[in-house]
């Protein structure tokens, strides 16, 4: 269990302790993890809650009516009526998924494929993460529809202006990342949706980057999709949701066939189940969604209001401190930010300053961070990024200024 006792008072310290890979060393130096946005690390509640799953409880889920059987549904169910709490939906329209980019690519061919034609438009924006460009482009290839991108302002943000002008007539489904995976951009989501549902758009939200950082109520963004994935909010990875409005999934045809999703099956045909066990073909990540809802239980004890309360604080030192290294150069400054900043540094490529921050036991990624179209927009091949969380440290913080300072030095 957490040593979180409650939001009012957090003892920060105390949470970090909650993450045991967070106190060993890299290279004989203590680990900086700034990678978060990678993927979020691991409470020993989580780790303890998968542990438990396979020693205790391991069976399939929703196949037998022994005592193993019904205590691995019940955990694996509890899951989704835990999620569904989190983000203020209904349960029955949350559909449990491996992560995003299988919601995303569920939306794209058993939402978008049936319904998209010659002449039609999806709409994205530059910063979408390839999860929510890939999918479409293919749907886009077999149904004769065509991708309209919405483009951002120098600092990072959406055209708001831009983007409603696109949304013509034509435009059929539009597609945007809650939070950027590159910028920490926050999109007003629930804005752009109330403009999309004015021309009969439909919205497809990838909430990644959003659910580690914030409290997310899906109901009031007012979207028609919200996908979310697991391991980046202290989850296992190969866990994640989809969540649909009731009319949608009713409508959609399945995506995988298989066990599960039936309700009988002859030669002659097959009637499906209802939503949302019709898109769950197969046994699946039963363990690992017991430990998401773990995380999520985990998350809900500290507040999500504390935990966007204090990555704020966090990037906010972190920023300050990156502005006063010379030579370095901060891509997407938009005035509501997550915990995410990428950079470069002059003279120095993404990779070799990533190796070299390494080295000083910094963790950051470097790359494009599955999202070409954004680092040509920036006019770039690759950025370093550094990203936060709740359990990282002002100390940390300052480690990793100095040790950018110490590897500005050695580049000259």
């Amino acid at each position: 269990m957490s040593t979180v006792a409650s939001p009012a008072g957090l003892d920060w310290a105390r949470v970090r302790a909650d993450f045991p890979l967070l106190h060993r060393e890299v290279h004989g130096k203590p680990l900086v993890y700034f990678d978060s946005a990678n993927t979020g690390q691991k409470p020993a509640a989580v780790i303890e809650a998968v542990d438990a799953f396979y020693r205790r409880h391991n069976a399939n889920v929703s196949r037998a009516v022994h005592a193993l059987g019904m205590e691995a549904t019940e955990a694996y169910e509890g899951t989704r009526e835990r999620l569904a709490r989190h983000v203020n939906v209904a349960a029955e329209d949350l559909v449990l998924t491996s992560g995003t980019t299988f919601a995303l690519n569920l939306v794209a061919y058993s939402f978008g494929l049936p319904r998209l034609k010659t002449g039609d438009v999806v709409l994205l924006t530059r910063m979408e993460h390839h999860a929510n460009i890939v999918p479409w482009q293919l749907i886009c290839e077999r149904t004769g529809a065509t991708i309209r991108v919405a483009e951002l302002l120098p600092d990072g943000s959406l055209d708001l202006d831009a983007l409603y002008a696109a949304m013509t007539p034509e435009v059929k489904i539009l597609g945007v990342a809650h939070v950027s995976n590159v910028l920490g951009t926050i999109n007003p989501v629930a804005a752009i949706c109330r403009e999309a549902r004015k021309r009969g758009i439909a919205t497809v939200i990838d909430g990644s980057q959003a659910l580690p950082h914030m409290a997310v109520d899906v109901a009031a963004i007012g979207c028609d999709f919200y996908a979310f994935t697991g391991h980046k909010m202290c989850g296992p990875t190969g866990t994640g949701a989809l969540w649909g409005r009731r009319e949608h999934l009713a409508a959609m045809p399945p995506f995988l066939g298989g066990g599960e999703m039936i309700k009988e099956v002859r030669y002659e045909g097959t009637i499906f189940n209802d939503p949302p066990h019709r898109f769950e073909a197969g046994t699946p990540n039963i363990a690992g969604h017991v430990g998401l809802g773990a995380a999520v239980g985990y998350l809900d004890g500290i507040g999500m209001a504390a935990i966007a309360a204090r990555e704020a604080a966090l990037l906010a030192h972190l920023t300050e401190e990156m502005q006063q290294v010379d030579g370095l150069r901060i891509l997407g400054t938009a005035a509501d930010k997550a915990a995410v900043v990428s950079f470069l540094v002059e003279g120095a490529h993404a990779h070799d300053l990533a190796t070299l921050l390494d080295l000083e036991g910094v963790a950051v990624r470097s790359g494009h961070h599955c999202a070409h179209p954004l680092m040509r927009f920036f006019g770039v091949p690759a950025t370093c990024r550094a990203s936060l969380a709740f359990y990282n440290t002002h100390e940390e913080i300052e480690a990793f200024a100095a040790a950018l300072r110490k590897v500005r030095r050695l580049l000259g």
